[in-house]
């Protein structure tokens, strides 16, 4: 599986640290890793694509002072790993200095790392993988007459490890797999063709949907598109699916972000402590969750994470800050330099079927396309496809809109989330109902 033993991999992460002090750093952190993957793909019940990765590699991150340099390599050889030390040590001591730009405090290191129970082996052949995936397709090309084509379904199987070791002292191993199934599926009536995809994403293959499963919901989400019509152009109430509703959440976490909000580009500039959204609007970064997505028992700079609130009774508990971007608004990290950790979004409504009902009239966004959002100003405007709602029902697919409004007002104007988030996900986010929002037809 792994070429690299865990101790093979800390001996290398320490011996970079010990060439960086060498070459005259004053502090240092190095981020050693390896990932292993299998990809098959098939279309049309005929093997497509077989595709095996196996990849190494370190980044050096070395401090002169307050003078930064990063250097990088995938090379291991002992020529190479000074080589590349050196170079990260020249490339600080040319660096512009930045106060900001420092290890962070060592009292801050993560001290109690347990099991995350996130790293499961899936020893599969690629004979045995091609099966799985032709079994996917198969169940989508099955499902119906009107499934006409086929984009192809995809058995993926991931293993990685890392260390993470700076001169404080602090060296933590990680491990971590990720497999799944992905299928698209294309239908055809007298109006064209539609296409839908569905895949399931896990820590375990055991804990994934079948092949045929996949397969079938990637069928009927595309056979539900056909006959599609048009709106017009109006405001109205719409409701967020669950696979787009995240989008939605992440805009709003990217606008908490240190990264932007040290640069003051966020239209939430200063929200800490104000009401952004409604007060049943509870928002929580969950890192110490098992078996999920997005959870770690410390950040990107080696920071102890922890269970906390973003958003409580609508208003804002906390930003999304690394110790640099910390540092920059002169506050204290939330150890999250890296990114997000596993976010949950509590839920107003059991399901999407009770959120449909209060909503009534309006639509469900199922697709969104584009990327116009200006995360400075909040302004949003995306392409759309979904499904027209008479009380409470499902009535017809629509496609060709644009939805368009102010994220701000969006977000105050949030009225139910459903508990229906995808059990694999990254982040526990349920659909979303949101009052109005101006709708136009191509």
């Amino acid at each position: 599986m792994f070429i690299y033993s865990q101790k093979k991999l800390i001996d290398i992460a320490s011996t970079m640290l010990d060439l960086a002090r060498q070459a005259g750093a004053t502090s240092a952190e190095t981020d050693v890793y390896e990932s292993v993957g299998q990809d098959i793909s098939v279309r049309l019940q005929k093997l497509e694509n077989i595709e095996y990765q196996q990849d190494t590699g370190l980044e050096i991150m070395a401090y002169v002072g307050h003078r930064k340099g990063v250097a990088s390599t995938t090379d291991f050889s002992p020529a190479s790993l000074k080589t590349t030390a050196e170079a990260a040590v020249a490339i600080a001591r040319y660096s512009e200095e930045d106060a900001c730009a420092e290890l962070a405090p060592a009292e801050r290191m993560a001290k109690n790392i347990g099991d995350l129970d996130i790293y499961h082996e899936w020893r599969i052949s690629p004979e045995d993988a091609t099966q799985l995936a032709l079994r996917c397709e198969d169940a989508a090309l099955s499902e119906d007459a009107l499934i006409s084509n086929s984009d192809g379904a995809s058995v993926s199987v991931h293993h990685g490890q890392s260390v993470y070791a700076n001169t404080h002292g602090f060296c933590a191993y990680d491990k971590r797999t990720r497999h799944g199934f992905s299928c698209t599926a294309v239908a055809s009536d007298e109006q064209g063709m539609q296409r839908e995809s569905w895949g399931d994403y896990a820590r375990s293959h055991e804990d994934l949907q079948t092949p045929e499963e996949v397969g079938s919901i990637a069928a009927k989400r595309t056979l539900a598109r056909l006959h599609s019509g048009s709106l017009k152009t109006g405001v109205y109430p719409v409701i967020f699916e669950r696979n787009v509703a995240r989008s939605l959440i992440f805009h709003l976490t990217k606008a908490l972000s240190g990264s932007v909000l040290y640069r003051k580009r966020s239209f939430l500039q200063d929200a800490m402590g104000k009401k952004i959204m409604p007060d049943f609007v509870h928002l929580r970064e969950e890192p110490h969750l098992k078996r999920t997505f997005s959870t770690t028992y410390f950040d990107d700079d080696g920071i102890a994470t922890a269970p906390r609130d973003i958003i409580q009774h609508g208003e804002v508990q906390s930003y999304f800050l690394s110790h640099y971007t910390a540092k920059k608004l002169g506050m204290v990290s939330t150890a999250n330099a890296g990114g997000l950790h596993h976010l949950v979004l509590q839920a107003t409504v059991p399901d999407l079927k009770t959120l449909l009902q209060q909503m009534g009239t309006g639509l469900l966004i199922t697709d969104l396309m584009g990327q116009g959002v200006n995360i400075l100003t909040g302004d949003y405007s995306r392409g759309a496809a979904g499904f027209w709602v008479e009380n409470g029902m499902i009535a017809y697919p629509v496609h060709e809109m644009t939805i368009a409004g102010n994220l701000s007002e969006m977000f105050r104007n949030i009225l139910g989330i459903a508990n229906d988030a995808l059990p694999h996900s990254s982040h526990d986010i349920g659909s979303i109902l949101i009052e109005k929002i101006t709708v136009a037809s191509a």
